[in-house]
């Protein structure tokens, strides 16, 4: 049964979706592990960078809630946890004008975070062109004429803005260097990243597949879908795994236990008989990622 939204205060909670912070933290706190392991890390980046993100994936949510009643994913018959918009509490240009907000907090908050990081224009220059993509892909991942989450590409937006780019990107602001190691971690968080993606299409595929909305598994299939689950997860963990070896840093297999739980999600998935059992698994997943990226952290620098 999906749960009631009262009143507007609620609508707004609901719509900024504070159970996908962690994960868009994940990133961020992975990165600033990583700089610390190389005696570079900077407390005003990590704060800055994680208050840019928390923006953005507020301006993300808010613009998936806004996309998804426009485009008919939002009806009356779709299973998942009632939208704000979809409740009717919030109007579409509230929302919009919500957008707007969180669009120019994170344009602030990443302009600042620029200035303290990088001298060189140069790297100001192409750091600005990525936060402004950052910013489209936020919105245009279910808005406006030609979503890309609605082609399937949603998948490879969160590998590359969840995983690379947040790992790489905070590293580099901390080092203004680039570690070839960190490459392998932020391909582990793009992986689980898109874990959280996927369990989230696969919850939606029935009001996806009525709204025309071709996430990957409408495209392939639940039983296909849930196989590429367990690919993301365990190709995570076998990243980690390789990273332990090459470094001879076994203290990083301290991320190994909440992998335990990672695959008490892919089990959960697996056996989930309809999009209310399988919604649980979504906040599973995103706090079993931010807690591998905190045991993770805590091995390397011991």
């Amino acid at each position: 049964m999906k749960q009631e939204i009262a009143t507007k205060k609620e609508a707004w909670l609901h719509a900024v979706r504070l159970r996908t912070l962690p994960l868009a933290l994940a990133s961020i706190f992975a990165g600033s592990f990583l700089a610390a392991w190389m005696g570079e890390f900077r407390w005003e980046i990590l704060l800055l960078a994680s208050l840019t993100t928390i923006f953005l994936q507020i301006l993300s949510n808010l613009s998936n809630d806004y996309g998804d009643t426009v485009h008919g994913a939002d009806s009356a018959e779709r299973q998942g946890p009632v939208r704000a918009v979809q409740s009717g509490l919030i109007s579409l240009k509230e929302m919009k004008n919500g957008m707007y907000l969180f669009g120019a907090l994170s344009l602030v908050s990443g302009l600042l975070l620029l200035f303290v990081a990088v001298q060189d224009w140069v790297l100001f220059g192409v750091f600005l062109i990525l936060g402004l993509a950052a910013i489209w892909a936020s919105i245009s991942y279910t808005s406006g004429k030609n979503p890309y989450g609605y082609a399937g590409l949603g998948d490879i937006s969160v590998f590359i803005f969840f995983g690379l780019l947040g790992v790489l990107g905070t590293y580099f602001l901390h080092t203004l260097s680039f570690e070839p190691l960190a490459l392998g971690i932020a391909v582990s968080l793009g992986l689980f990243s898109a874990a959280v993606l996927n369990i989230n299409n696969i919850r939606d595929i029935e009001s996806d597949v009525k709204a025309g909305k071709r996430s990957i598994p409408v495209r392939i299939g639940r039983a296909k879908a849930v196989q590429y689950n367990w690919t993301l997860i365990l190709g995570g963990n076998a990243i980690l795994l390789g990273f332990a070896i090459y470094t001879g840093n076994y203290f990083t297999l301290m991320a190994l236990i909440p992998a335990i739980l990672m695959i008490q999600v892919g089990k959960g998935v697996q056996g989930a008989k309809s999009s209310q059992e399988t919604d649980p698994f979504l906040k599973k997943m995103a706090m079993s990622t931010l807690l591998w990226v905190i045991l993770f952290g805590v091995g390397l620098l011991l």
